[in-house]
């Protein structure tokens, strides 16, 4: 039989150097536990993918490694917040939002239960690993499910300040979040508000509504745009489910044109969101919807899907351009 891999291994060593955003995570939860909260972590053998080996390490007693068993992780978590803990389960997003849909649903939204699931490796951040492992409908699947709040930060520091926040949150979260690379977009200890969106930039021509993975490069995109002498706005909406309607519609009553910009299927995400919201509220504006449109993604590496599907800096430009009118779409 083989050992398994040592903590020491030098695979993974070198994966929590090439990843530092993967120690939010478990820094976040140790100082709710240092604050005296009863917070339990699990994972279903993807601690070191998820940053959890350093929790796991700190408060051996508090962290249960559920091994490939997700929807029993799942289902263990709900019975765990019956009886007073606070737990917080991550695996694979394209596990926990599609193969686990059902034991979020009736254990822990519909029992009510404060359980925060995250999802990690979002949308195509798994790049190799295929379709089976990319997570482009979780976003649509998890928000349309009652009583559960939808979260998707856009880098480490807003994911720590979101877990802090949830201490005392009343409702279950699903936390959709990244593989620990993406650039930080805030410093730590920005305060987070669950619901409240986060305007960076006001435009008049465009304005730009991200989440997740994305929000750095719309950002950038929008710096070289307004270099350019265009006029182009960003909002980032970290919470998804409730979704910021007063945001929205203040983008909408001074741009001539929104666009939303996700890591997701055009259907069901972000996108789909703010146009319920629009629709909703009689608001007659166009919105354009950038991210992977209704398909299964390619297999390759994340960078190279990113730019494939337009999702980094030079494609979100380039969309933005087309929904201006600056120039035709491709």
């Amino acid at each position: 039989m083989n050992r398994p891999l040592s903590p020491n291994s030098w695979q993974y060593r070198e994966l929590n150097a090439k990843t530092p955003g993967l120690s939010h995570l478990s820094d976040a939860l140790i100082s709710l536990v240092e604050a005296g909260e009863p917070v339990v972590a699990g994972s279903a053998d993807l601690q070191y993918s998820n940053g959890l080996n350093k929790f796991a390490e700190h408060y051996p007693d508090r962290y249960i490694q559920f091994g490939i068993s997700e929807q029993n992780m799942v289902t263990a978590a709900a019975g765990l917040a019956t009886t007073g803990l606070k737990p917080y389960v991550a695996t694979f997003a394209s596990f926990l939002g599609l193969l686990c849909c059902e034991q979020i649903r009736m254990d822990v939204a519909y029992c009510a239960q404060p359980v925060r699931l995250i999802g990690h490796h979002t949308g195509i951040s798994l790049g190799f690993y295929g379709t089976s492992h990319h997570a482009t409908e979780d976003i649509a699947t998890m928000r349309a499910i009652a009583d559960l709040t939808v979260v998707s930060p856009a880098d480490g520091p807003q994911l720590a300040a979101a877990i802090k926040a949830s201490a005392d949150y009343p409702e279950p979260i699903y936390f959709r979040i990244g593989r620990g690379r993406e650039p930080d977009v805030y410093p730590i200890d920005t305060p987070f508000t669950f619901g409240k969106a986060i305007e960076h930039m006001v435009g008049e021509e465009i304005t730009i509504i991200a989440c997740g993975m994305t929000v750095h490069p719309a950002l950038e995109a929008a710096r070289t745009l307004n270099a350019q002498g265009h006029s182009v706005g960003v909002i980032d909406m970290p919470t998804i489910k409730p979704l910021d309607r007063a945001a929205i519609l203040a983008a909408a009553g001074r741009s001539k044109v929104l666009m939303s910009v996700e890591e997701h299927n055009v259907l069901g995400g972000l996108g789909s969101a703010i146009a319920e919201v629009l629709t909703d509220e009689g608001a007659g504006i166009r919105l354009v919807r950038h991210g992977i449109h209704d398909e299964y993604s390619l297999i390759a590496p994340p960078t190279h899907l990113y730019a494939h599907y337009r999702l980094d800096a030079a494609g979100i430009a380039d969309v933005a351009r087309c929904a201006m009118g600056i120039r035709k779409a491709a």
